[in-house]
C-alpha cells in the first residue's frame, strides 16, 4: 500500500501521469506499468513509462488526439507528446488453447498468440520475470503484485514467470533479456531460470534476427557489459551467436581470457562518457568485444590484419546480423591499432579528418587502458585534431 513502498507521483513524467489520469477520469483502470515500476521501486530513473489500462486500443485512440495504434499481433497505443512517447497497452489475456498437431508435443502450453485482451493478472502473469510483473495503481497509489515480484525485488533475483522452460521455448529472446537485467541490475538469475537458458540457448539461432541483435547491443550500455558478456558466454549463448569468439574464450583461460579486460575498459570509459551525455558506437563496441581474439589471430609477424579485421566482422554479420555500418567501422578500428601505434608524421596526417577519427581514437585509448599502456602518441594524435577545428 500507499507508504510501504517507495514511489512517488514527482517521480513519474508529467506526460504519463496525464495518460494515467485521464484514462481514470474517463473510468478506465490504469496503471503504470513494467521496467518503469521496477525502476521506481529500485530508486532508479526510469528511461521510459508504460501504461496498461482495460481500455482498448480504440478507447485510447478516442481520448489522445495524438495517439497512433501500432503492431500487428497485438495493437499497442503510442500516445505522443512532441518527442515523448507514452506507450499503452490494453491487458493481454491468455489466449485460447492451441491445438496440438500432434509433432511438437506442445498444445496448450505455448503462448504464441498476442491478440486477446484480459484481466491485470492476466496481464502480469504473460510477462517475462517477476520484477516486470508490478503494477502501480495512479488511483489508490498502490503497488499491485501477482507474481511475487516485491519479494524477487527485495532479494534481487531475476525469476521467470511460469515454468521457464516453456517460457524460453515461447520466445528464447527472454533468455538474453534475463542476462541483460541480471547485469544492469546487478540481480542473480534463480536457479531454475539459469537452468533453463544452459539447457534451451541453441533455440536463439531460431529467434527473429533483429531481435536478437537488438538485445546483444543492449548489453552494452549502462557500464556492465563485461558481466553481460561472460554470462552470455556461461549460458552457450556466445557459442551459438558467436561461436568463433566464444571458443577463443574458452582457450583463453575462460572465467580469466584476456577478452574481459577489454569490455571492462569499455565499461568504465562508457561511465566517463555518460556523465557527458555522450555514447560510443555500436561499430566501436563490437571492435572492443572481439580485440582480444583480434589480437590473437594478428599476433605473427606478416599477418595480413586487414583481412583478418575483416573476417571477424563478417562473422558478426553473419552470427549477429549487425549493420554494414557496424562492420565497415569495426574494420576502420582495427586497422587503426596499427595506425596508432607510432606519432603522427608531418604531412601524414590525413586519417585526422576522417568521420572515424574520433572512434579510433576512443577506441585506442580503451585497447590502451585495457592493456595497461601509455596514451602519449594518442595525445599528440588528439593535439592535431584538436588544432584542426
Amino acid at each position: 500500500h500507499r507508504g510501504e513502498h517507495p514511489i512517488s507521483r514527482k517521480n513519474i513524467s508529467r506526460e504519463a501521469l496525464k495518460v494515467l489520469y485521464r484514462l481514470s477520469d474517463a473510468g478506465y483502470k490504469a496503471y503504470l506499468v513494467g521496467g518503469g515500476v521496477r525502476d521506481l521501486l529500485l530508486g532508479r530513473t526510469p528511461k521510459d513509462f508504460d501504461v496498461g489500462t482495460d481500455a482498448s486500443p480504440i478507447e485510447i485512440k478516442r481520448l489522445f488526439p495524438s495517439c497512433f495504434l501500432i503492431g500487428r499481433r497485438f495493437r499497442l497505443a503510442h500516445v505522443v507528446f512532441g518527442k515523448t512517447v507514452i506507450e499503452t497497452c490494453t491487458f493481454r489475456g491468455q489466449p485460447p488453447p492451441a491445438e496440438d498437431d500432434g509433432d511438437s508435443g506442445v498444445g496448450e502450453l505455448y503462448q504464441d498468440d498476442d491478440n486477446t485482451f484480459g484481466t491485470p493478472e492476466e496481464d502480469a502473469r504473460r510477462r517475462d520475470f517477476t520484477i516486470h510483473g508490478l503494477f502501480y495503481d495512479i488511483k489508490t497509489f498502490d503497488v499491485i503484485d501477482y507474481v511475487g515480484g516485491m519479494k524477487d525485488i527485495k532479494k534481487k533475483i531475476i525469476r521467470s514467470i511460469g515454468d521457464p522452460e516453456i517460457r524460453f521455448q515461447e520466445d528464447p529472446v527472454r533468455m538474453m533479456r534475463a542476462i541483460k537485467f541480471s547485469s544492469r541490475l546487478g540481480f542473480k538469475i534463480e536457479k531454475a531460470t539459469w537452468a533453463a537458458i544452459k539447457k534451451h540457448h541453441p533455440m536463439i539461432k531460431a529467434a527473429a534476427e533483429p531481435r536478437v541483435c537488438e538485445e546483444v547491443y543492449r548489453l552494452f550500455p549502462y557500464g556492465e557489459s563485461e558481466k553481460a558478456f561472460r554470462l552470455l558466454w556461461e549460458s552457450g549463448l556466445m557459442g551459438d551467436l558467436v561461436p568463433e569468439f566464444s571458443k577463443y574464450v574458452s582457450e583463453s583461460g575462460g572465467a580469466k581470457s584476456p577478452a574481459w579486460k577489454y569490455l571492462a575498459a569499455l565499461d568504465e570509459y562508457e561511465k566517463a562518457m555518460e556523465k557527458r551525455k555522450y555514447e560510443v558506437s555500436n561499430g566501436l563496441r563490437t571492435a572492443v568485444l572481439l580485440t582480444g581474439l583480434f589480437r590473437h589471430l594478428t599476433g605473427q609477424p606478416g599477418t595480413d590484419t586487414v583481412k583478418e579485421a575483416r573476417r571477424l566482422m563478417r562473422a558478426m554479420v553473419d552470427g549477429v546480423k549487425v549493420s554494414k555500418a557496424v562492420y565497415f567501422t569495426g574494420v576502420i578500428l582495427f586497422d587503426s591499432l596499427r595506425r596508432f601505434e607510432k606519432p603522427p608524421k608531418p604531412g601524414k596526417t590525413r586519417f585526422v579528418h576522417s568521420k572515424d577519427f574520433l572512434d579510433a581514437l576512443d577506441y585506442n585509448r580503451i585497447v590502451a587502458r585495457a592493456e595497461g599502456r601509455s596514451e602519449k602518441i594518442l595525445d599528440r594524435w588528439a593535439e592535431i585534431y584538436e588544432k584542426g577545428q
